[in-house]
């Protein structure tokens, strides 16, 4: 079973659970910019001016001069001509696959994409084609022998995937999508605020322009440290959310005073400063690891996962390694494939030199201990 661990501290790279006497150096957080501690002066600013709760969702009396900044203020950020805020992520690809798409249509997706992108499509009614994880290759094989010309022909796809931290080829993708009718919608949940010029997210990493993708979602509790997400695209895509997306008429707005808030955590990220020192860690992360022979899954980002295989071992491990004082994840089945239980190591920009080193040598000693991996 699935165990909660009951923090007893704010979330950074170093934290208490409530268990544990000594705290833990933390390396399964999302919060990669280390931007979680750092809001609470705005947020505090904040409301005063507007108390605690919204009151109601964004149609009712719920939508506040603070939440339209900020989708302002996203929507510039990233290059698109608006955006529309919403309570989270799984939320927010509810809500547009279930009102974007429908019966007659036909939605592409890779195999391993975010559960909140598969189950949007099952609530959508459209026919789900799921292509092998990467492979444009099987996808132009699926869009050949099932595409409905009648129907919208969407693709989608996470741009950074959250259990093994490799990125969606996106110029490939871009490609099958032009000339013909065909949409494409990029979850950049795990890229934006991390990847591209000041944070902008895939689209800009590459840089391929917005428009390529008229279709994106980020979130705003990952790189920005705080709670939400957000869907950009044109001014016609907004205004049919508006007026369909369930999930967006039917919530309650997130308070006024996080909404201030986000926008103070927006304006830390564009310096790029953050994105730089995560960056240098990444790279001396896998620099070490590869000195000590211990053989990481293929990624390029904060998200860096060690194939166990085992579930019995990655859980044991996992253990282990919060014993020695590190906090890691263990992720198995549903979440990844059966045989392909791994630990989630995700980088910070917060994290030193010394702590990363600290992490890899109880990992090559534990690891060796098992009889697998590090040599």
């Amino acid at each position: 079973w699935r165990q909660q661990s009951q923090l007893t501290s704010q979330q950074q790279s170093q934290v208490s659970i409530i268990d544990r006497d000594q705290p833990l150096l933390n390396f399964c957080s999302n919060d990669y910019l280390g931007l979680a501690a750092d809001g609470a002066s705005d947020l505090a600013h904040a409301a005063k001016q507007w108390g605690f709760g919204s009151g109601a969702s964004h149609l009712v009396c719920g939508h506040s001069q603070a939440h339209h900044e900020l989708e302002q203020a996203l929507a510039q950020h990233i290059g698109y001509p608006r955006a529309l805020l919403l309570s989270s992520g799984f939320s927010a690809n509810l809500a547009l696959l279930s009102c974007l798409v429908t019966k007659g249509d036909v939605i592409y997706q890779d195999k391993i994409n975010h559960a909140s992108l598969i189950d949007g499509a099952l609530l959508s009614r459209a026919q789900l084609r799921r292509y092998r994880h990467n492979s444009v290759e099987h996808l132009s094989q699926l869009l050949e022998r099932h595409e409905n010309s009648a129907g919208l022909s969407l693709i989608a796809t996470d741009s950074v995937f959250s259990m093994d931290g490799d990125v969606a080829p996106l110029d490939e993708l871009i490609t099958l999508c032009q000339p013909s009718q065909r949409q494409l919608f990029v979850d950049d949940a795990h890229g934006f605020g991390v990847l591209g010029h000041r944070g902008q997210g895939c689209l800009h990493h590459y840089p391929y322009d917005p428009q390529t993708s008229p279709i994106y979602m980020g979130t705003l509790g990952k790189a920005l440290g705080g709670y939400g997400a957000f869907i950009a695209g044109s001014d016609e895509l907004i205004d049919y959310l508006i007026q369909f997306a369930r999930p967006y008429i039917y919530s309650t707005a997130m308070p006024p005073a996080l909404a201030e808030a986000m926008l103070g955590q927006l304006t830390k990220l564009q310096s790029g400063d953050r994105q730089q020192q995560l960056h240098k860690n990444i790279h001396f992360f896998k620099q070490q690891a590869a000195a000590l022979n211990i053989e990481l899954m293929p990624s390029e980002t904060a998200i860096q996962p060690l194939l166990i295989g085992d579930s019995a071992k990655a859980i044991l491990l996992s253990q282990q390694l919060r014993q020695n004082g590190y906090w890691v994840g263990a992720i198995r089945p549903p979440t990844v494939p059966t045989g392909t239980a791994r630990l989630r190591i995700t980088l910070t920009a917060k994290h030193t030199q010394a702590e990363i080193s600290g992490l890899l040598e109880t990992i090559q000693q534990l690891h060796c201990e098992l009889g697998r991996g590090a040599k």
